[in-house]
């Protein structure tokens, strides 16, 4: 996969993302404040933030691919997509559906996103780029 690729595929996804929790936040402020105890509202809270920053960082993953022509940023991209499906979507279930051992599922996308943090570190760190029209990474 090209640079390029990564690009143009973690821009679409996280702008996807982004959306999603958006959409997923104003569902929960409007529609689920007299429906949820507050303690499955914080829940739900707490999954559509998580979701929007990551999203985020899954589109700074395409930009830093980009800027430093490094398609090995993609990886870090990947952790982020399964940390939300992981992280957010068990605290989705546990909040609407009141599944609550899919609360044991939630650590595990949290380890997905960190290690998406450190992934992303790890290649601006290392990364290098040969074009002169670019900032070195």
């Amino acid at each position: 996969m090209s640079s390029q690729t990564v690009f143009r595929c973690f821009m679409l996804l996280g702008s996807v993302m982004a959306g999603l929790a958006v959409a997923a936040g104003a569902f929960g402020a409007h529609m689920l404040k007299g429906l949820l105890d507050p303690s499955m509202l914080a829940v739900y809270d707490t999954a559509t933030r998580y979701q929007l920053y990551h999203a985020i960082a899954i589109v700074l993953t395409g930009l830093a691919a980009r800027v430093c022509d490094d398609p090995r940023f993609a990886v870090a991209g990947w952790m982020f997509a399964a940390g939300i499906l992981l992280f957010c979507g068990s605290l989705y279930v546990v909040a609407l559906l009141g599944v609550r051992w899919m609360g044991a599922i939630t650590p595990l996308g949290g380890v997905a996103l960190m290690i998406g943090w450190s992934l992303l570190g790890w290649r601006a760190w290392t990364s290098s780029t040969h074009s002169t029209s670019l900032p070195h990474c």
